[in-house]
């Protein structure tokens, strides 16, 4: 799926899977690319050839626990593996392309990068979210539970609930989903208690922006609730770093959507590279 493949060990021993869409003589630097909850780095291939045409070589992994990264899936070891996993592979990438890479997230990935982003544990190029899920739609009870079995079982597998049919209106796309064997519906108490946590915390935190941003809001998005990203840009806005487009009727995945949607996102993406 992707144009080269290789495994990069994590610190305590994890390797996690490299996916790269190399670009010769790259003239506008590097992209990495963070995947969402359940996926994995090779469903970004048609994304990863847009900015190639663009001047950018590409990189993305899969996350622990999901895609061909080994381990349980949707199991972390500690609740911010996902953060040390960034930055390591951030670093790594940064080191092979002499810059910074522009670091774009989606969902569970966009939370992943722009906490990181926060904390300071990484400072990109600029930054793009894609529908980071910034908020959730669970219930608040849903959510206190989580945190209890995240010290009790935190390496539980319950199924995530993301409603797949709400991924794009293209069902191609939702089918291909379902019938990828990469792709799996498992999330762990610990995991899903870090995305609760940490989506609040980076809405607290957006006043500490302070890398050029673009946040991506899909409006019909029934996998995340997109009023965690209008708190979050409301807040971030005085930062003068982001730059927020809304699309009032898309679903989640704003990049895999059904014409002429997906086209109208590429098009705003591309304007705020230009500028």
């Amino acid at each position: 799926m992707a144009g080269a493949t290789a495994s990069l060990e994590m610190p305590d021993g994890q390797p996690l899977r490299l996916h790269d869409w190399p670009l010769p003589q790259a003239r506008r630097g590097g992209v990495l690319i963070v995947h969402g909850l359940g996926e994995h780095a090779g469903r970004y291939e048609a994304l990863a050839r847009w900015f190639n045409t663009r001047g950018y070589t590409v990189r993305s992994y899969d996350q622990r626990g999901h895609g061909e990264s080994p381990g349980p899936r949707g199991v972390l070891s500690h609740p911010d593996d996902l953060l040390a996993d960034l930055a390591v592979v951030h670093a790594d990438y940064a080191r092979t392309l002499g810059i910074a890479p522009l670091l774009l997230g989606h969902s569970m990935g966009g939370l992943v990068a722009l906490r990181a982003v926060l904390d300071e544990r990484i400072t990109p190029k600029a930054l793009v979210l894609s529908s980071p899920a910034l908020r959730s739609h669970a219930s608040p009870g849903l959510q206190r539970l989580a945190a209890t079995l995240a010290h009790l079982l935190p390496g539980l597998h319950l199924r995530n609930g993301l409603e797949l049919e709400r991924l794009s209106h293209d069902p191609q796309v939702v089918a291909a989903y379902r019938n990828d064997p990469l792709c799996h519906d498992r999330v762990s108490p610990r995991l899903a208690d870090f995305i609760f946590r940490a989506g609040a915390s980076c809405i607290a935190d957006a006043g500490r922006l302070e890398v050029p941003t673009l946040l991506l809001v899909a409006g019909d998005d029934a996998l995340v609730d997109a009023a965690g990203s209008r708190d979050f840009a409301a807040v971030a806005a005085r930062t003068k770093q982001l730059t927020t487009r809304y699309f009032a009727a898309l679903y989640h995945e704003l990049f895999n959507e059904a014409e002429p949607g997906r086209t109208q996102v590429l098009r705003q993406l591309e304007d705020w590279l230009g500028k």
